[in-house]
């Protein structure tokens, strides 16, 4: 049963150091070594993605065994930084085949890969993954796809609930990575959108980015049954986001991608009270009312998330950033408890309906054409 202990409300974020930076192109995550298992080159996928990595003329060491070891330091940003720089093939184990819910984004989540090249200093996976951050991208492609159809018709979300059952069964693919950012090395996000593309049946692939490189994606036989919603923050806290594409470069890109018709969706997260937050916000609603402009029968979503972290993923957090300004203190929040027992510090009250109210009158008045999925 969640309780919740209403706090202090959170003080406004310092402004930032420096001026936003101006818009810089999309830029392709390059790492430092490439890591492969005996397991992986046992798939086609497998030996497709070390043939990427080989041409990219990207450092490659094929492993003797199937498990990746000495990614471990004494220091832990040491570990951190060797970790992000690493890209490992490898298998995914039969537990990534028995599918999860994943409330309230779609019915059921799966994982072409694991981890992420970004350098989000509010990372949720900081509390979500165990072990060095590193990516570990999944070569058993064929068995991932091929076990979907299992829970054709099934899941809580979509295929329950009345004012979603236009998108049939969702399956979402950036809960645990962002494959747009990693797909010039795996190839793996254009196969299962030409997967859902081929697939007779009411069904929806999603997934979230922060990149921006989309032309592999342009003309692929999508059949309008993936959507892809960009990652968006005011501009202010867009500092926190190292290692992404630029927020002009992510509207752009969305732009690309309605017009060779895919439906899309906005995912403003994690709203946060940056300096001036109310402008802020409605800013980048204008900004993507405007990228939106023109696009014919566009099928636009809003996913709007607050900012909440556990005291495991601080924990983390603070020994990958040690100097981010990111609010992580639990004065400032209200304290809850999840059904499974956890801990989370969310906004108290107050601030949230603040920023809810604020948020829908924006869409409402400069994106009417965005249908609002959840607010948490």
């Amino acid at each position: 049963m969640e309780t919740a202990q209403t706090l202090a409300p959170p003080p406004a974020l310092a402004p930032p150091s420096s001026a936003p930076s101006p818009a810089r192109p999309a830029r392709l995550w390059r790492p430092r070594r490439v890591l492969v298992t005996p397991a992986a080159l046992e798939h086609a996928h497998g030996r497709a993605m070390l043939a990427r990595a080989e041409a990219q003329g990207i450092p490659v060491e094929r492993l003797p065994a199937n498990r990746l070891t000495g990614l471990r330091h004494a220091d832990p940003r040491r570990a951190y930084v060797e970790a992000k720089a690493t890209l490992a093939l490898v298998v995914a184990p039969p537990t990534k085949l028995r599918l999860q819910p994943i409330p309230p984004s779609a019915d059921w989540r799966f994982d072409l890969a694991e981890g992420c090249p970004a350098h989000c200093q509010y990372c949720y996976l900081a509390g979500s993954l165990s072990g060095p951050p590193l990516t570990r991208a999944y070569a058993n492609l064929d068995a991932i796809l091929g076990n979907l159809e299992a829970y054709l018709g099934q899941g809580a979300v979509t295929s329950a609930q009345a004012e979603r059952a236009q998108e049939g069964t969702t399956f979402e693919a950036s809960c645990y990575t962002d494959p747009l950012g990693i797909e010039h090395l795996t190839g793996s996000l254009s196969a299962a959108i030409r997967h859902f593309g081929a697939w007779e049946a009411p069904v929806q692939l999603r997934f979230t980015t922060k990149f921006a490189a989309v032309e592999p994606l342009l003309d692929l036989p999508h059949r309008r049954r993936t959507r892809i919603r960009f990652s968006v923050n005011a501009r202010a806290a867009t500092r926190y986001e190292g290692g992404t594409a630029s927020l002009d470069a992510r509207l752009g890109a969305m732009r690309a991608v309605a017009l060779a018709g895919y439906p899309v969706g906005l995912t403003i997260a994690p709203i946060l009270p940056v300096p001036d937050w109310e402008a802020g916000y409605a800013a980048l609603i204008r900004e993507a009312a405007e990228a939106l402009a023109g696009v014919p029968d566009l099928d636009l979503t809003a996913e709007l998330i607050t900012h909440r972290f556990t005291p495991g993923s601080k924990q983390v957090l603070q020994g990958w950033y040690p100097g981010s300004d990111l609010p992580l203190d639990e004065a400032g929040r209200t304290r809850k408890l999840t059904k499974f027992g956890s801990v989370k510090y969310v906004f108290p009250k107050d601030v949230m309906a603040a920023m809810r109210a604020t948020l829908f009158a924006a869409l409402s008045r400069d994106l009417p054409a965005a249908r609002i999925l959840y607010w948490t």
